[in-house]
C-alpha cells in the first residue's frame, strides 16, 4: 500500500523531538485558554507520538478516508496532546493550538468529531470510547476493510463498568483489530487511584477477560513503538497495552502531582515548563520549535 497513507516513519530520536515539540504545545496552549488538563496530556504524549507520526496509517489530506484507522481518545479531557499532534501532523495549522476552549474554535475543551478534522469519536463522558472503538472495530470486519482502531483509555476511566462491558465483548468476538492502551498515571481528578479507588493488577484483570496484554514504560520510545506495532500481529484477540507513566511528565512541578489533573500554568509556571522542555530536548531556547 502506498507509503504516502502511513504516518511518516520517523526514528526514536525523530519521535522523542516530536515528542518535546507536543510537550511545549501542551504547555502553551494550556496557558494561552487559563484552563485545560495538563498533566494527563503530558503523560500521554509518548503514546500518541507513536501513534501519529510511527504506526499509524492515516493521511491528514484526507482525513476522512475510508481505509484510514481510526483513533479514539476515550480520556477526552487530554485532547491538548491529540490536537498537537493533529496539528504537527498537518491536519490543520498550528496557530489553531493557541485558540484552545475558545469560543468558535476548532479545539474544544473535549475532542468533537463535528469539529475537528482528524477527530473520529467525540469523548467527554469517561468510559465510552473503548465501546465505540469496538463498534467500529467491528464495522471494519463486516465491511470487508482493514483498517485498525486504537483506543487510548485513563486508569482512572477503567473504574467506570461500561470498560469492562466493552473489554468482554471485544474478546467474545475476538476482535483482533483493536488495540487499547492504558495511560497508568496513576492520578485521577482528585487524588491518586489507590486513594479513591484501587484498580489492582490491570494486566491480570485484562488477562482473565481473554485480551493479548502487553505492559511497557509508557516513557521509553522504543518500548512504545515495538507494542503498538507488535499488537498488528496478534491474532484471534484484542490487545490491551498497559503503559506505565507519570502524570505531568516532562515538567518537574507537575509530574506525579495531582494538583496538576486540571490546572493551567500561569506565566511563570509556563515560563519555567518550557524552559524544562527545551532543556531536556536540547533546544537553545525555550521557545525553539525544531
Amino acid at each position: 500500500m502506498d507509503r504516502l497513507n502511513f504516518a511518516p516513519p520517523l526514528s526514536i530520536d525523530e519521535l522523542k523531538r516530536m515528542a518535546a515539540r507536543i510537550r511545549a504545545d501542551i504547555i502553551r496552549m494550556t496557558h494561552a485558554a487559563g484552563e485545560g488538563h495538563p498533566g494527563g496530556s503530558l503523560s500521554a504524549t509518548d503514546i500518541i507520538t507513536a501513534l501519529y507520526f510511527r504506526v499509524m496509517r492515516v493521511d491528514p489530506t484526507r482525513p476522512d478516508w475510508p481505509d484510514r484507522d481510526r483513533f479514539i481518545l476515550s480520556k477526552g479531557h487530554a485532547c491538548p496532546a491529540w490536537y498537537s499532534a493533529l496539528a504537527e501532523r498537518g491536519y490543520f495549522g498550528l496557530e489553531h493550538l493557541t485558540t484552545l476552549r475558545c469560543c468558535g474554535s476548532l479545539l474544544q475543551g473535549h475532542p468533537d468529531m463535528c469539529k475537528t478534522p482528524g477527530v473520529d469519536m467525540s469523548a467527554g463522558s469517561l468510559g465510552h470510547g473503548l465501546s465505540a472503538g469496538l463498534g467500529m472495530a467491528l464495522a471494519a470486519r463486516i465491511q470487508g476493510q482493514n483498517y485498525r482502531v486504537w483506543v487510548l483509555i485513563g486508569d482512572g476511566e477503567s473504574q467506570e463498568g461500561s470498560i469492562w462491558e466493552a473489554a468482554m465483548a471485544a474478546a467474545a468476538f475476538r476482535v483482533d483489530n483493536l488495540t487499547a492502551i492504558t495511560d497508568r498515571n496513576r492520578i485521577q481528578n482528585d487524588d491518586f487511584i489507590d486513594n479513591i479507588l484501587p484498580m489492582g493488577e490491570l494486566a491480570a484483570k485484562w488477562r482473565a477477560f481473554g485480551w493479548h496484554v502487553l505492559e511497557i514504560d509508557g516513557h521509553d520510545m522504543a518500548q512504545v513503538v515495538d507494542a503498538l506495532e507488535a499488537s498488528r500481529r496478534v491474532e484471534g484477540q484484542p490487545t490491551m497495552i498497559i503503559a506505565e507513566t507519570v502524570k505531568g511528565k516532562g515538567v518537574s512541578f507537575m509530574e506525579n502531582n495531582p494538583l496538576w489533573h486540571g490546572r493551567a500554568p500561569n506565566d511563570v509556571e509556563a515560563e519555567q515548563a518550557l524552559a524544562e522542555i527545551a532543556a531536556a530536548a536540547g533546544w537553545e531556547g525555550n521557545h525553539v520549535r525544531r
